[in-house]
């Protein structure tokens, strides 16, 4: 109760191109040399136009670079197809997730109508995340367009369309990355046969070729295409699982209605109201080999939940160890409107924010080697001091109870998201730690390292304050997993142009120092360390 106004957070930014310096309290350890790379939603409005919900703004990129102590900002909006009609114009008129753009009210009557009829062109509105593909960075949504983009100035270049390369019609913005250099990603593909989830693997760049500024997908295959369990109410996902071996996609009861989805335009309902919630579905596991691209025959279950990122994966004397962050009513996802996150401070805002589902870190094991050998209805994970369950049904399927990966001094901090970990070195391997943002607020109001396995918790929290998603950077020199610094820009809606790059010693999480830059960002969503040579 009590909570504070957070519009501030969702109103538009300005950019600011050309780096300006920033003001440093404490220290900045000098071994940190590379650009803390931001995207998020940062303008909705054009003209009279409004958008509706948080994920329609456009995207809005951020810069923070880093070398021997001292930081600049930078920031630019990118110039999508999106962003550059809707200025031509001075109105809306790419639909976005929660807002369905208008007919032109410069045609006639019949022109206005047939337009409904029209498909509508996916947004190029690449606002979620930067990722990487064969040494390139790129801006990332969910349809089938990113942007390639330039690290260092922020210029916007070339379009870039997955379909181009392979069968499919959309791609997640959280990619993995393993050992050799490939990239792997998922998409949605339909045609007449169905519904598929499609596993993707982007090869690495060619050490020998020469290097040209132009986008390069080129090798990219479908390695595994799972049909959807439901071909007409097919799952909504965010991420993916990866381990070492194994990829693992989570087939969860936040459903797709085809039906509405082929209509939507017509109904004149934008993306977010053909999603609904559905446990009686409850949650699959698909298991898949990531070298062969085969998929297990086993059908992994659980209850109804639902989950958009993953914290970590590894497999341990024949298990599979997935953890994520979870809740229990995927409902949330249409929830973040700008009517909402916009209420006014006191019983508007407390209403609203006690209406959330809470996402809790959990821990869930999939046994590997099940065979028509496996005893039924007997817990299979053996490894110790774990909680989790898996038990073999008549079925021949796995029915699986999860461990809390937490304990009760989390709930005190609204439970967590945007979970991050030492990705270089401990991505699909047995780790220890993650850092999180906490979230007693609409957003995020704190920063949290948790240890996995003791399940203690380190904070940083500060009333006013309100972070983005941890990033870790390890240390040049580093021995130990946590040895290193964890970044995330602070941001303030209570205050005027109070923004601050804030760096945390990653192992007592307590602070090093912050640079102090005099603009207001809006609230964003997630970023990478671009280290530099």
């Amino acid at each position: 109760s009590g909570l504070e106004s957070v519009a501030p957070l969702v109103h538009s930014g300005e950019e600011t191109p050309d780096p300006i310096p920033t003001t440093t309290k404490g220290t900045i350890p000098a071994w940190i040399n590379g650009s803390f790379l931001r995207n998020g939603p940062g303008k909705f409005e054009f003209g009279e136009d409004r958008y509706n919900h948080w994920f329609d703004g456009m995207a809005l990129m951020h810069r923070f670079h880093i070398c021997e102590g001292s930081v600049t900002y930078s920031s630019r909006f990118l110039r999508s197809d999106s962003y550059n009609l809707n200025s031509e114009k001075n109105r809306i008129v790419v639909s976005e997730f929660g807002t369905v753009a208008m007919p032109d009210p410069c045609k006639n009557f019949f022109a206005r109508f047939l337009s409904r009829f029209q498909i509508p062109q996916p947004t190029d509105n690449a606002n979620v995340n930067f990722v990487k593909y064969k040494g390139d960075y790129y801006v990332s949504t969910e349809t089938n367009f990113m942007r390639r983009v330039d690290p260092q100035t922020l210029e916007t270049k070339e379009k870039v369309d997955w379909s181009q390369y392979v069968a499919v019609n959309s791609a997640t913005a959280h990619p993995h990355y393993d050992r050799e250099g490939a990239t792997y990603n998922m998409g949605n593909s339909y045609s007449r046969d169905g519904f598929f989830y499609t596993i993707i693997r982007i090869p690495p760049a060619e050490k020998a070729a020469a290097k040209e500024d132009s986008a390069d997908l080129s090798g990219a295959e479908v390695i595994c295409s799972i049909p959807a369990a439901e071909s007409r109410k097919p799952s909504y996902y965010h991420s993916f699982v990866m381990s070492e071996n194994y990829i693992v996609f989570v087939e969860q009861p936040i459903k797709l209605n085809v039906l509405k989805f082929m209509l939507y335009k017509i109904m004149g309902q934008s993306f977010q109201k053909i999603l609904s919630w559905e446990p009686q579905y409850g949650t699959i596991f698909h298991l898949v080999d990531r070298r062969t691209g085969k998929e297990s025959k086993v059908k992994y279950r659980t209850a109804p939940m639902f989950t958009l990122h993953q914290i970590n994966a590894y497999e341990d004397d024949g298990f599979l160890v997935m953890d994520m962050c979870c809740g229990d009513d995927g409902v949330v996802i249409g929830d973040f409107t700008l009517e909402n996150l916009r209420r006014e401070s006191g019983d508007d805002i407390d209403k609203y924010y006690n209406s959330l589902c809470r996402n809790l870190p959990r821990r869930y094991v999939l046994p590997l080697n099940v065979d028509e050998q496996t005893p039924l209805d007997q817990n299979l994970v053996m490894l110790p001091n774990c909680k989790a369950t898996a038990k073999k049904a008549d079925s021949g399927e796995v029915y699986m109870t999860h461990e809390e990966l937490h304990n009760d001094e989390l709930l005190q901090y609204g439970g967590l998201e945007f979970p991050q970990i030492n990705y270089d070195k401990y991505n699909g391997r047995p780790y220890r730690y993650f850092y999180a943002c906490g979230f007693g607020h609409v957003f995020a109001d704190s920063l949290l390292k948790i240890d996995v396995h003791t399940k203690e918790l380190k904070v940083w929290r500060y009333p006013g304050l309100f972070p983005s998603e941890p990033v870790f950077v390890a240390s040049p020199d580093a021995a130990e997993e946590d040895d290193g610094v964890v970044l995330s820009v602070i941001i303030t809606p209570s205050k005027e142009k109070s923004t601050f790059l804030l760096v945390l010693d990653a192992k007592t999480f307590t602070e090093l120092g912050r640079a102090e830059v005099p603009v207001n960002i809006p609230y964003g969503t997630h970023g990478v360390f671009n280290e530099m040579g």
